[in-house]
Protein backbone atom coordinates (compact mmCIF):
# COMPACT_ATOMS: atom_id res chain seq x y z
CA UNK A 1 0.00 0.00 0.00
CA UNK A 2 1.32 3.44 -0.92
CA UNK A 3 2.13 6.14 1.62
CA UNK A 4 -0.73 8.39 2.65
CA UNK A 5 -0.61 12.05 3.66
CA UNK A 6 -0.32 10.85 7.27
CA UNK A 7 2.95 9.12 6.40
CA UNK A 8 4.96 11.47 4.18
CA UNK A 9 4.67 14.79 2.30
CA UNK A 10 5.09 12.80 -0.92
CA UNK A 11 2.09 10.71 0.07
CA UNK A 12 0.11 13.94 0.27
CA UNK A 13 1.14 14.82 -3.27
CA UNK A 14 3.74 17.46 -2.43
CA UNK A 15 7.09 17.57 -4.17
CA UNK A 16 7.99 16.91 -7.77
CA UNK A 17 5.91 13.81 -8.41
CA UNK A 18 4.93 12.98 -11.98
CA UNK A 19 1.50 14.23 -12.96
CA UNK A 20 -1.08 11.51 -13.49
CA UNK A 21 -2.55 10.39 -16.80
CA UNK A 22 -6.04 11.68 -16.00
CA UNK A 23 -5.83 14.43 -18.62
CA UNK A 24 -6.15 11.81 -21.35
CA UNK A 25 -9.71 11.25 -20.14
CA UNK A 26 -10.68 14.91 -20.41
CA UNK A 27 -12.35 16.57 -23.40
CA UNK A 28 -10.12 18.80 -25.56
CA UNK A 29 -11.67 21.84 -23.92
CA UNK A 30 -13.06 21.89 -20.39
CA UNK A 31 -14.98 24.63 -18.61
CA UNK A 32 -13.07 26.50 -15.91
CA UNK A 33 -15.55 27.40 -13.19
CA UNK A 34 -14.75 30.44 -11.09
CA UNK A 35 -17.05 31.40 -8.25
CA UNK A 36 -15.58 34.89 -8.37
CA UNK A 37 -17.27 35.38 -11.75
CA UNK A 38 -20.42 37.53 -11.26
CA UNK A 39 -22.12 35.71 -14.16
CA UNK A 40 -21.66 32.41 -12.34
CA UNK A 41 -23.05 33.81 -9.12
CA UNK A 42 -26.06 35.26 -10.95
CA UNK A 43 -26.82 31.93 -12.60
CA UNK A 44 -26.71 30.25 -9.19
CA UNK A 45 -29.03 32.78 -7.52
CA UNK A 46 -31.96 30.48 -6.73
CA UNK A 47 -30.64 29.50 -3.30
CA UNK A 48 -30.54 33.13 -2.22
CA UNK A 49 -34.00 33.80 -3.66
CA UNK A 50 -35.41 30.78 -1.82
CA UNK A 51 -34.01 32.06 1.48
CA UNK A 52 -35.49 35.53 0.88
CA UNK A 53 -38.90 34.80 -0.64
CA UNK A 54 -39.69 31.25 0.46
CA UNK A 55 -38.35 27.88 -0.63
CA UNK A 56 -40.41 26.15 -3.35
CA UNK A 57 -38.29 22.98 -3.27
CA UNK A 58 -40.74 20.88 -1.26
CA UNK A 59 -43.63 21.64 -3.59
CA UNK A 60 -41.56 20.99 -6.72
CA UNK A 61 -40.12 17.78 -5.28
CA UNK A 62 -43.62 16.54 -4.46
CA UNK A 63 -44.66 17.10 -8.07
CA UNK A 64 -41.63 15.15 -9.34
CA UNK A 65 -42.42 12.29 -6.95
CA UNK A 66 -46.07 12.22 -8.03
CA UNK A 67 -45.02 12.14 -11.68
CA UNK A 68 -42.67 9.21 -11.05
CA UNK A 69 -45.37 7.34 -9.13
CA UNK A 70 -47.77 7.80 -12.05
CA UNK A 71 -45.07 6.32 -14.31
CA UNK A 72 -44.92 3.14 -12.23
CA UNK A 73 -42.10 3.85 -9.77
CA UNK A 74 -42.47 1.82 -6.55
CA UNK A 75 -44.56 3.62 -3.95
CA UNK A 76 -42.08 2.91 -1.16
CA UNK A 77 -39.20 4.20 -3.35
CA UNK A 78 -37.07 1.17 -2.48
CA UNK A 79 -34.65 -0.25 -5.06
CA UNK A 80 -34.36 -3.97 -4.38
CA UNK A 81 -31.10 -5.41 -5.65
CA UNK A 82 -29.82 -8.98 -5.74
CA UNK A 83 -26.39 -8.32 -4.22
CA UNK A 84 -24.85 -11.11 -2.13
CA UNK A 85 -24.26 -10.82 1.61
CA UNK A 86 -20.66 -9.78 0.90
CA UNK A 87 -20.21 -6.99 -1.63
CA UNK A 88 -18.62 -3.57 -2.07
CA UNK A 89 -19.77 -0.18 -3.31
CA UNK A 90 -18.34 3.33 -3.75
CA UNK A 91 -19.49 6.73 -2.53
CA UNK A 92 -18.28 9.93 -4.15
CA UNK A 93 -19.63 13.41 -3.54
CA UNK A 94 -19.72 16.85 -5.18
CA UNK A 95 -18.14 15.85 -8.44
CA UNK A 96 -19.35 17.81 -11.39
CA UNK A 97 -17.10 20.76 -12.19
CA UNK A 98 -15.78 18.96 -15.29
CA UNK A 99 -12.20 20.16 -14.83
CA UNK A 100 -8.83 18.81 -13.65
CA UNK A 101 -9.79 18.11 -10.02
CA UNK A 102 -12.82 16.02 -11.07
CA UNK A 103 -10.99 14.00 -13.72
CA UNK A 104 -7.99 13.50 -11.40
CA UNK A 105 -10.20 11.33 -9.18
CA UNK A 106 -11.30 9.04 -12.01
CA UNK A 107 -8.26 6.71 -12.42
CA UNK A 108 -8.16 5.83 -8.72
CA UNK A 109 -11.96 5.58 -8.59
CA UNK A 110 -11.91 3.06 -11.46
CA UNK A 111 -8.97 1.09 -10.05
CA UNK A 112 -10.40 0.88 -6.54
CA UNK A 113 -13.91 0.20 -7.82
CA UNK A 114 -13.17 -2.62 -10.27
CA UNK A 115 -15.08 -5.23 -8.26
CA UNK A 116 -17.75 -2.97 -6.75
CA UNK A 117 -21.44 -3.60 -7.42
CA UNK A 118 -22.54 0.04 -7.70
CA UNK A 119 -21.65 3.61 -6.75
CA UNK A 120 -23.58 6.37 -5.00
CA UNK A 121 -23.06 10.01 -5.93
CA UNK A 122 -23.70 12.10 -2.82
CA UNK A 123 -24.77 15.66 -3.71
CA UNK A 124 -24.04 18.20 -6.45
CA UNK A 125 -23.74 15.99 -9.50
CA UNK A 126 -23.39 19.00 -11.81
CA UNK A 127 -22.02 22.52 -11.28
CA UNK A 128 -22.87 25.33 -11.51
CA UNK A 129 -26.67 24.96 -11.96
CA UNK A 130 -27.40 21.28 -12.69
CA UNK A 131 -28.01 21.87 -16.38
CA UNK A 132 -28.81 18.90 -18.62
CA UNK A 133 -26.32 20.35 -21.10
CA UNK A 134 -23.44 19.68 -18.70
CA UNK A 135 -24.00 15.97 -18.08
CA UNK A 136 -21.94 14.91 -21.10
CA UNK A 137 -18.58 16.20 -19.84
CA UNK A 138 -19.32 16.18 -16.10
CA UNK A 139 -21.01 12.79 -15.61
CA UNK A 140 -21.19 10.47 -18.63
CA UNK A 141 -17.65 11.07 -19.90
CA UNK A 142 -15.68 10.83 -16.64
CA UNK A 143 -17.48 7.67 -15.46
CA UNK A 144 -17.96 5.95 -18.81
CA UNK A 145 -15.53 3.14 -17.85
CA UNK A 146 -17.16 2.41 -14.51
CA UNK A 147 -19.00 -0.80 -15.39
CA UNK A 148 -21.71 -0.70 -12.72
CA UNK A 149 -24.78 1.44 -11.93
CA UNK A 150 -24.43 4.87 -10.38
CA UNK A 151 -27.25 6.12 -8.15
CA UNK A 152 -27.38 9.75 -7.02
CA UNK A 153 -28.97 12.21 -4.67
CA UNK A 154 -29.18 15.85 -5.74
CA UNK A 155 -27.38 18.71 -4.07
CA UNK A 156 -28.37 22.34 -3.96
CA UNK A 157 -26.63 23.03 -7.31
CA UNK A 158 -28.71 20.32 -9.01
CA UNK A 159 -31.78 22.21 -7.83
CA UNK A 160 -30.80 25.51 -9.46
CA UNK A 161 -32.72 24.45 -12.57
CA UNK A 162 -35.55 22.83 -10.59
CA UNK A 163 -33.96 19.36 -10.84
CA UNK A 164 -34.90 18.95 -14.51
CA UNK A 165 -31.52 17.64 -15.69
CA UNK A 166 -31.13 15.32 -12.71
CA UNK A 167 -34.56 13.74 -13.24
CA UNK A 168 -33.89 13.15 -16.93
CA UNK A 169 -30.59 11.40 -16.26
CA UNK A 170 -31.33 9.33 -13.15
CA UNK A 171 -35.11 8.87 -13.22
CA UNK A 172 -35.87 7.15 -16.52
CA UNK A 173 -35.81 10.33 -18.64
CA UNK A 174 -38.59 11.97 -16.64
CA UNK A 175 -40.33 14.61 -18.80
CA UNK A 176 -40.45 18.27 -17.68
CA UNK A 177 -43.06 19.25 -15.16
CA UNK A 178 -46.05 21.21 -16.52
CA UNK A 179 -46.00 24.92 -15.63
CA UNK A 180 -47.59 25.93 -12.34
CA UNK A 181 -50.36 28.55 -12.14
CA UNK A 182 -49.04 32.09 -12.10
CA UNK A 183 -48.62 33.39 -8.51
CA UNK A 184 -50.63 36.25 -7.11
CA UNK A 185 -49.04 39.64 -7.98
CA UNK A 186 -46.82 41.22 -5.31
CA UNK A 187 -46.72 38.00 -3.27
CA UNK A 188 -43.45 36.40 -2.22
CA UNK A 189 -43.95 33.66 -4.84
CA UNK A 190 -44.46 36.31 -7.49
CA UNK A 191 -41.31 38.25 -6.56
CA UNK A 192 -39.30 35.03 -6.52
CA UNK A 193 -40.70 33.90 -9.89
CA UNK A 194 -39.66 37.17 -11.55
CA UNK A 195 -35.98 36.51 -10.77
CA UNK A 196 -35.93 32.70 -10.74
CA UNK A 197 -33.29 31.02 -12.90
CA UNK A 198 -34.83 28.49 -15.28
CA UNK A 199 -33.29 26.19 -17.91
CA UNK A 200 -33.22 27.28 -21.51
CA UNK A 201 -36.08 25.87 -23.62
CA UNK A 202 -33.58 23.88 -25.71
CA UNK A 203 -31.61 22.51 -22.75
CA UNK A 204 -30.43 18.92 -23.07
CA UNK A 205 -30.38 18.64 -26.86
CA UNK A 206 -27.21 16.54 -26.73
CA UNK A 207 -28.24 14.41 -23.77
CA UNK A 208 -29.15 11.38 -25.89
CA UNK A 209 -25.70 11.42 -27.46
CA UNK A 210 -24.04 11.79 -24.07
CA UNK A 211 -25.91 8.75 -22.74
CA UNK A 212 -24.12 6.52 -25.26
CA UNK A 213 -20.98 6.88 -23.14
CA UNK A 214 -22.69 4.86 -20.37
CA UNK A 215 -25.29 2.74 -22.14
CA UNK A 216 -24.19 -0.83 -21.32
CA UNK A 217 -26.91 -2.87 -19.54
CA UNK A 218 -24.72 -3.35 -16.45
CA UNK A 219 -24.34 0.45 -16.11
CA UNK A 220 -28.04 1.22 -16.09
CA UNK A 221 -29.58 2.60 -12.91
CA UNK A 222 -33.18 3.80 -12.66
CA UNK A 223 -34.27 5.61 -9.50
CA UNK A 224 -37.82 6.07 -8.21
CA UNK A 225 -37.14 9.76 -7.58
CA UNK A 226 -34.69 12.23 -6.06
CA UNK A 227 -34.79 10.30 -2.76
CA UNK A 228 -34.74 6.54 -2.43
CA UNK A 229 -33.63 3.49 -0.47
CA UNK A 230 -31.49 0.61 -1.75
CA UNK A 231 -31.73 -2.87 -0.25
CA UNK A 232 -28.36 -4.46 -1.00
CA UNK A 233 -27.20 -7.64 0.72
CA UNK A 234 -27.65 -7.24 4.50
CA UNK A 235 -27.76 -3.44 4.28
CA UNK A 236 -30.29 -0.72 3.50
CA UNK A 237 -28.81 2.51 2.08
CA UNK A 238 -31.16 5.50 2.30
CA UNK A 239 -30.55 8.58 0.14
CA UNK A 240 -32.35 11.81 1.01
CA UNK A 241 -32.77 15.03 -0.97
CA UNK A 242 -32.10 18.14 1.12
CA UNK A 243 -32.98 20.58 -1.67
CA UNK A 244 -31.82 24.17 -1.90
CA UNK A 245 -31.57 25.02 1.78
CA UNK A 246 -30.54 21.76 3.45
CA UNK A 247 -33.92 20.72 4.89
CA UNK A 248 -36.59 18.06 4.31
CA UNK A 249 -40.24 18.73 3.49
CA UNK A 250 -42.90 16.97 5.58
CA UNK A 251 -43.70 14.40 2.87
CA UNK A 252 -40.09 13.23 2.56
CA UNK A 253 -39.72 13.30 6.35
CA UNK A 254 -42.68 10.93 6.76
CA UNK A 255 -41.21 8.61 4.10
CA UNK A 256 -37.82 8.63 5.87
CA UNK A 257 -39.39 7.62 9.17
CA UNK A 258 -41.18 4.77 7.42
CA UNK A 259 -38.18 3.31 5.53
CA UNK A 260 -35.96 3.72 8.61
CA UNK A 261 -38.04 1.24 10.62
CA UNK A 262 -37.01 -2.35 11.15
CA UNK A 263 -33.92 -4.25 12.28
CA UNK A 264 -32.00 -4.11 9.01
CA UNK A 265 -28.75 -2.09 9.44
CA UNK A 266 -28.85 1.23 7.58
CA UNK A 267 -26.55 3.90 6.21
CA UNK A 268 -27.88 7.37 5.41
CA UNK A 269 -26.55 9.32 2.40
CA UNK A 270 -27.46 12.99 2.48
CA UNK A 271 -26.66 16.21 0.68
CA UNK A 272 -26.26 17.99 4.03
CA UNK A 273 -23.85 16.34 6.51
CA UNK A 274 -25.13 16.01 10.06
CA UNK A 275 -21.74 16.72 11.66
CA UNK A 276 -19.36 19.08 9.91
CA UNK A 277 -16.56 21.52 10.75
CA UNK A 278 -16.66 20.63 14.43
CA UNK A 279 -20.37 21.18 14.96
CA UNK A 280 -23.68 19.36 14.78
CA UNK A 281 -26.07 20.29 11.94
CA UNK A 282 -29.02 17.90 12.44
CA UNK A 283 -31.08 18.89 9.33
CA UNK A 284 -34.57 20.12 10.14
CA UNK A 285 -37.73 18.41 8.88
CA UNK A 286 -40.77 20.54 8.05
CA UNK A 287 -43.37 20.09 10.77
CA UNK A 288 -40.88 19.19 13.50
CA UNK A 289 -37.96 16.96 14.31
CA UNK A 290 -34.66 16.46 12.54
CA UNK A 291 -33.00 13.88 10.36
CA UNK A 292 -30.52 13.20 13.15
CA UNK A 293 -33.40 12.32 15.50
CA UNK A 294 -34.32 9.55 13.06
CA UNK A 295 -30.72 8.40 12.62
CA UNK A 296 -30.10 8.21 16.38
CA UNK A 297 -33.31 6.30 17.18
CA UNK A 298 -32.19 2.82 18.33
CA UNK A 299 -35.24 1.25 16.68
CA UNK A 300 -33.98 2.36 13.26
CA UNK A 301 -30.54 0.68 13.42
CA UNK A 302 -28.47 3.27 11.57
CA UNK A 303 -24.73 2.69 11.73
CA UNK A 304 -23.49 5.66 9.68
CA UNK A 305 -24.57 8.91 8.02
CA UNK A 306 -22.55 10.08 5.00
CA UNK A 307 -23.03 13.62 3.68
CA UNK A 308 -21.78 15.55 0.68
CA UNK A 309 -21.91 19.34 0.07
CA UNK A 310 -18.65 20.10 1.93
CA UNK A 311 -15.70 19.42 -0.36
CA UNK A 312 -13.38 17.43 1.88
CA UNK A 313 -13.44 14.37 4.16
CA UNK A 314 -14.32 14.40 7.86
CA UNK A 315 -15.34 11.64 10.28
CA UNK A 316 -16.94 11.94 13.72
CA UNK A 317 -17.48 8.68 15.68
CA UNK A 318 -20.30 9.73 18.03
CA UNK A 319 -20.98 7.40 20.96
CA UNK A 320 -24.64 7.51 21.99
CA UNK A 321 -26.10 7.13 25.47
CA UNK A 322 -27.19 3.54 24.72
CA UNK A 323 -23.60 2.51 23.94
CA UNK A 324 -23.84 2.50 20.15
CA UNK A 325 -21.33 4.39 18.02
CA UNK A 326 -22.56 6.18 14.90
CA UNK A 327 -20.06 7.18 12.24
CA UNK A 328 -20.89 10.64 10.87
CA UNK A 329 -18.90 11.20 7.68
CA UNK A 330 -18.40 14.13 5.30
CA UNK A 331 -17.51 12.85 1.81
CA UNK A 332 -17.72 15.71 -0.68
CA UNK A 333 -14.19 15.57 -2.08
CA UNK A 334 -15.07 14.02 -5.44
CA UNK A 335 -14.11 16.82 -7.81
CA UNK A 336 -15.24 20.32 -6.85
CA UNK A 337 -12.85 22.92 -5.39
CA UNK A 338 -11.47 21.96 -2.01
CA UNK A 339 -13.10 23.35 1.10
CA UNK A 340 -10.47 24.11 3.70
CA UNK A 341 -9.95 21.87 6.72
CA UNK A 342 -7.50 24.21 8.44
CA UNK A 343 -10.44 26.44 9.44
CA UNK A 344 -11.93 23.63 11.57
CA UNK A 345 -11.33 24.52 15.24
CA UNK A 346 -10.12 21.97 17.75
CA UNK A 347 -12.88 19.37 17.77
CA UNK A 348 -14.96 18.89 20.89
CA UNK A 349 -18.54 17.97 19.92
CA UNK A 350 -20.91 15.24 21.13
CA UNK A 351 -18.06 13.56 22.99
CA UNK A 352 -15.84 13.49 19.88
CA UNK A 353 -12.40 14.99 20.51
CA UNK A 354 -9.33 15.58 18.38
CA UNK A 355 -8.14 12.09 19.25
CA UNK A 356 -11.24 10.60 17.56
CA UNK A 357 -11.69 13.08 14.69
CA UNK A 358 -10.27 12.43 11.22
CA UNK A 359 -10.08 14.70 8.19
CA UNK A 360 -8.53 14.85 4.73
CA UNK A 361 -6.68 16.87 3.72
CA UNK A 362 -4.81 17.24 6.97
CA UNK A 363 -5.17 20.74 8.37
CA UNK A 364 -1.51 21.53 7.74
CA UNK A 365 -1.78 20.47 4.09
CA UNK A 366 -4.94 22.53 3.72
CA UNK A 367 -3.22 25.62 5.11
CA UNK A 368 -0.16 25.11 2.89
CA UNK A 369 -2.44 24.64 -0.14
CA UNK A 370 -4.32 27.89 0.46
CA UNK A 371 -1.20 29.85 1.31
CA UNK A 372 0.11 28.97 -2.15
CA UNK A 373 -3.23 29.69 -3.79
CA UNK A 374 -3.57 33.17 -2.30
CA UNK A 375 0.12 33.91 -2.64
CA UNK A 376 -0.38 33.53 -6.39
CA UNK A 377 -3.74 35.26 -6.44
CA UNK A 378 -2.53 38.30 -4.51
CA UNK A 379 0.95 38.26 -6.09
CA UNK A 380 2.49 38.02 -2.63
CA UNK A 381 4.11 34.60 -2.85
CA UNK A 382 7.08 35.36 -0.61
CA UNK A 383 4.81 36.59 2.17
CA UNK A 384 1.87 34.18 1.94
CA UNK A 385 3.45 30.88 0.92
CA UNK A 386 4.03 28.47 3.82
CA UNK A 387 5.93 25.23 3.58
CA UNK A 388 4.10 22.08 4.60
CA UNK A 389 6.26 21.92 7.72
CA UNK A 390 5.50 25.53 8.69
CA UNK A 391 1.78 25.02 8.14
CA UNK A 392 1.72 21.83 10.23
CA UNK A 393 3.68 23.51 13.02
CA UNK A 394 1.40 26.55 13.30
CA UNK A 395 -1.70 24.32 13.20
CA UNK A 396 -0.27 22.30 16.11
CA UNK A 397 0.46 25.50 18.03
CA UNK A 398 -2.96 27.11 17.49
CA UNK A 399 -4.95 23.96 18.24
CA UNK A 400 -2.69 22.59 20.98
CA UNK A 401 -2.22 19.24 19.22
CA UNK A 402 0.69 17.18 17.94
CA UNK A 403 1.43 17.31 14.21
CA UNK A 404 -0.44 14.50 12.46
CA UNK A 405 2.37 13.56 10.12
CA UNK A 406 5.41 11.81 11.51
CA UNK A 407 8.04 13.94 13.29
CA UNK A 408 10.60 15.71 11.15
CA UNK A 409 13.05 18.52 11.70
CA UNK A 410 11.93 21.12 14.21
CA UNK A 411 10.25 24.02 12.43
CA UNK A 412 10.23 27.50 13.95
CA UNK A 413 6.85 29.27 13.94
CA UNK A 414 7.63 32.89 13.12
CA UNK A 415 5.49 35.99 13.42
CA UNK A 416 4.89 35.89 9.64
CA UNK A 417 3.72 32.26 9.79
CA UNK A 418 1.28 33.09 12.58
CA UNK A 419 -0.02 36.13 10.71
CA UNK A 420 -0.62 34.16 7.49
CA UNK A 421 -2.37 31.40 9.45
CA UNK A 422 -4.65 33.98 11.05
CA UNK A 423 -5.42 35.72 7.76
CA UNK A 424 -6.39 32.37 6.21
CA UNK A 425 -8.84 31.61 9.00
CA UNK A 426 -6.96 28.86 10.82
CA UNK A 427 -8.99 27.38 13.65
CA UNK A 428 -8.19 27.66 17.34
CA UNK A 429 -8.84 25.89 20.59
CA UNK A 430 -12.39 26.50 21.86
CA UNK A 431 -11.12 28.11 25.08
CA UNK A 432 -9.12 30.66 23.08
CA UNK A 433 -11.90 31.24 20.56
CA UNK A 434 -14.22 32.29 23.39
CA UNK A 435 -11.92 35.15 24.35
CA UNK A 436 -12.56 36.90 21.04
CA UNK A 437 -16.18 37.86 20.58
CA UNK A 438 -15.60 39.67 17.30
CA UNK A 439 -16.48 37.49 14.28
CA UNK A 440 -12.87 37.65 13.04
CA UNK A 441 -12.72 34.04 11.90
CA UNK A 442 -16.03 34.33 10.07
CA UNK A 443 -14.81 37.43 8.22
CA UNK A 444 -11.54 35.79 7.20
CA UNK A 445 -13.10 32.52 6.10
CA UNK A 446 -15.61 34.44 3.99
CA UNK A 447 -12.99 36.71 2.45
CA UNK A 448 -10.54 33.89 1.80
CA UNK A 449 -13.04 31.14 1.04
CA UNK A 450 -12.21 28.77 -1.83
CA UNK A 451 -13.77 30.52 -4.77
CA UNK A 452 -12.16 28.76 -7.69
CA UNK A 453 -10.31 25.54 -8.35
CA UNK A 454 -6.62 25.18 -9.00
CA UNK A 455 -5.45 23.14 -11.93
CA UNK A 456 -2.17 21.59 -10.82
CA UNK A 457 -1.59 18.88 -8.16
CA UNK A 458 -1.98 18.22 -5.36
CA UNK A 459 -5.78 18.46 -5.47
CA UNK A 460 -6.59 16.58 -2.21
CA UNK A 461 -9.65 14.82 -3.66
CA UNK A 462 -11.18 11.65 -2.23
CA UNK A 463 -13.89 8.99 -2.47
CA UNK A 464 -15.09 6.15 -0.25
CA UNK A 465 -15.05 2.39 -0.69
CA UNK A 466 -17.37 0.39 1.57
CA UNK A 467 -16.94 -3.38 1.90
CA UNK A 468 -20.07 -5.00 3.32
CA UNK A 469 -20.46 -8.35 5.07
CA UNK A 470 -23.18 -9.69 7.40
CA UNK A 471 -20.94 -8.79 10.32
CA UNK A 472 -19.52 -5.37 9.45
CA UNK A 473 -18.91 -2.57 6.96
CA UNK A 474 -15.33 -1.52 6.35
CA UNK A 475 -15.24 2.12 5.24
CA UNK A 476 -12.09 3.51 3.63
CA UNK A 477 -11.36 7.04 2.43
CA UNK A 478 -9.16 6.84 -0.68
CA UNK A 479 -7.18 9.84 -1.89
CA UNK A 480 -6.57 11.33 -5.33
CA UNK A 481 -3.91 14.02 -5.62
CA UNK A 482 -3.55 14.28 -9.39
CA UNK A 483 -0.06 12.75 -9.24
CA UNK A 484 0.74 9.44 -10.92
CA UNK A 485 1.87 7.67 -7.75
CA UNK A 486 -1.51 8.09 -6.08
CA UNK A 487 -3.29 7.31 -9.36
CA UNK A 488 -1.62 3.91 -9.66
CA UNK A 489 -2.11 3.02 -5.98
CA UNK A 490 -4.69 5.29 -4.28
CA UNK A 491 -3.61 5.74 -0.65
CA UNK A 492 -6.05 5.07 2.16
CA UNK A 493 -6.35 8.21 4.29
CA UNK A 494 -8.76 6.79 6.86
CA UNK A 495 -10.30 3.41 7.64
CA UNK A 496 -12.90 2.25 10.13
CA UNK A 497 -14.76 -1.00 10.67
CA UNK A 498 -18.43 -0.54 11.54
CA UNK A 499 -20.05 -3.62 13.09
CA UNK A 500 -23.52 -4.63 11.93
CA UNK A 501 -24.07 -6.93 14.89
CA UNK A 502 -23.72 -6.24 18.58
CA UNK A 503 -20.55 -7.35 20.27
CA UNK A 504 -22.66 -9.50 22.64
CA UNK A 505 -24.03 -11.48 19.65
CA UNK A 506 -27.63 -10.37 20.20
CA UNK A 507 -28.08 -9.06 16.65
CA UNK A 508 -28.55 -5.52 15.38
CA UNK A 509 -25.85 -2.87 15.08
CA UNK A 510 -23.65 -2.01 18.00
CA UNK A 511 -20.65 0.09 18.86
CA UNK A 512 -17.17 -0.27 17.47
CA UNK A 513 -15.36 -3.47 18.41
Amino acid sequence: MSDSSRDTPEGAGWGTGERGAYRRLMPPKSEKISWLDPRMLWAARNGVLASWFGDPTGRTRSRWVAQRAASGAPADKVIRRDDPDRFSFLVIGDTGEGDDPQYAVVPGFLRTGQDTRFAVLASDVIYPVGSADDYGTKFFRPYRDYRAPIYAIPGNHDWYEDLGGFMRVFCDDAPPLPPEPRPRPLSGDWLRSLLWHRPRPDAGQHLAQARTLRDAPEQRAVQPGPYWAIDAGPLRIIGIDTGLLGTLDAEQGAWLREVARGPRPKILVTGSPLYVDGRSDPCAIEGGGTVDDIVRDPNHHFVAAIGGDIHNYQRYPVRLDDGRTLQYVVAGGGGAFMHATHTIPRVDVAGVTEQDFRCYPLRGDSLAFYSRLYGRRLRMRRFFTLTEAEAAAVIAERLGIKPTRGPGATTRVTRRVRLVAGLLGTGRRPDRARRFRLPVRKIYTSLFSPSSATYSPPFFKCFLRLDVSPEAVRLRCCAATGNLAQEIDPPVEDEVTIPLRRADGQGGPGGLV
